[in-house]
């Protein structure tokens, strides 16, 4: 990590996920009266008096529970904790020194971090004293807050900057975010993991375990990467529970504030309406896009070109799938896992990446020399000079005396060959069609 890390900590329901929302200045993760919301760390970044840093939002805490999802739970709260360089304690006021809250202070006191002390839930803060009885957890004066309201915050926020570390010129780091998604079960987690290198989200057979977007960071090739691990997108005809509806529209939040998408496909099942509905959610949004058809080692039945023809035949359906590039891949054995992330970076390049107007002009040029815009009666249709004007994505701005003459299937003409001079590839080329002090699209 390159900014400093904060660990939010506690037993389940006492308002962390709260906190972390309070502090980021939104509703990143979900909020919900039900114990055991969080499952994953959440990741954002938070500011205060000019300090950047990371802040984790970890699962509830059940130190001695044996349920499978407790202890999955335990081992991420670890690994928050010794990602961490101040850890936040967070207890409820309301409800007095909890035995779990003495066990997650024994624990954390073995960590070797700094901790600081948050009493949350104390509406009345200015007439509460709830606060004082938590001196006996050890970790010195509390800090009352009622992360609900606000009240408290500020003064939280002030400690918790004084803890940090001193400040490093890496704090001005830029990142490519990767937002990683797909349907449910598709391996998303799992391909996240494999390229962290470590078990950095609780990974389940059960559809469904993932439910927020998640943020880790990942250095690669010196470049900071921001994956995203998301909730499974669903039709929303099929989301019932309102804890699920939330996190469709988290991961679909996530795609917006996305650099690329990693769009994972399970092989057994291929590229199903629901997937090529992402993926064109992702293009026309502008973000880069890459396909990993993930569970690649368990088709038996496969020789040199059955990826080269079901691609040929996804492009047939979805002709811009032609310029993303795709990987297959298992995230079981690590096979071609490695190329996603070489992939991500050429992406995020070629999303960046800007052409000379001369070189744009010469090959607007050659393609209406081979072939010229449709005419219809009236005035000639001409294309009369081109530039890029924006990247990320790329856009070309072609002035014409007809704009709006333009036909559908010639700018589709044009896409392809400037792509074939360009490349661009993996990130959506848009064309703006504009008169001398106006314009079409």
């Amino acid at each position: 990590m390159s900014l400093p890390t904060v660990a939010i900590v506690g037993r389940p329901n006492v308002g962390k996920s709260t906190l972390f929302n309070r502090i980021i200045g939104g509703r990143r993760a979900i909020v919900s009266s039900r114990p055991g919301t969080t499952r994953d760390r959440h990741f954002g970044t938070g500011e205060w008096n000019g300090r950047r840093f990371w802040l984790i939002d970890t699962g509830g805490l059940v130190p001695d529970s044996d349920d499978t999802m407790d202890r999955a739970i335990r081992q991420q709260v670890d690994f928050a904790v010794a990602e961490s360089d101040v850890i936040v304690l967070l207890v409820d006021g309301r409800e007095g020194v909890h035995p779990v809250d003495q066990a997650i202070a024994s624990h954390l006191r073995r960590a070797g971090r700094p901790v600081l002390l948050a009493v949350n839930k104390l509406d009345t803060l200015e007439k509460d004293t709830a606060q004082y009885e938590f001196y006996e957890l050890g970790f010195g004066e509390p800090a009352g807050v009622s992360a609900a309201i606000g009240k408290g915050s500020g003064d939280l926020l002030d400690r918790l900057v004084e803890l940090m570390p001193a400040r490093t010129d890496a704090e001005a780091e830029v990142t490519i975010a990767v937002a990683v998604v797909g349907r449910p079960n598709a391996g998303k987690s799992s391909l996240v993991n494999k390229l962290l290198g470590e078990e950095r989200h609780v990974v389940d057979s059960r559809a469904g375990t993932t439910r927020d977007a998640v943020d880790s960071q990942l250095k690669y090739h010196g470049t900071t990467l921001t994956l995203i691990d998301t909730a499974g997108l669903r039709k929303r005809t099929k989301v019932d529970d309102d804890l699920e509806f939330y996190s469709v529209l988290r991961t679909e939040r996530a795609v917006e504030r996305a650099d690329v998408c990693v769009l994972v496909v399970d092989a057994a099942l291929g590229l199903h309406t629901q997937d090529l509905r992402i993926a064109s959610s992702a293009w026309d949004r502008g973000a880069g896009l890459i396909i990993v058809v993930n569970k690649w080692d368990l088709i038996e039945e496969k020789d040199s070109q059955t990826a080269r023809r079901g691609q040929d035949s996804l492009v047939e359906r979805v002709p811009f799938l032609a310029h993303v590039p795709f990987v297959y891949s298992s995230a079981l054995t690590g096979q071609r896992v490695r190329n996603v992330l070489d992939l991500i970076l050429q992406v995020a390049a070629e999303r960046e990446k800007r052409v000379q107007t001369a070189d744009v002009n010469k090959v607007l040029g050659a393609l209406i020399e081979r072939n010229n815009p449709p005419q219809k009666p009236g005035e000639e249709v001409k294309l009369l000079y081109a530039s890029q004007v924006a990247v990320a994505p790329p856009t070309i701005a072609i002035v014409s005396n007809r704009p709006d003459d333009v036909t559908e299937a010639y700018e589709r003409y044009l896409v392809r060959g400037f792509r074939d001079a360009f490349g661009w590839s993996g990130s959506p080329l848009r064309l703006r069609f504009t008169s001398r002090g106006s314009r079409k699209r």
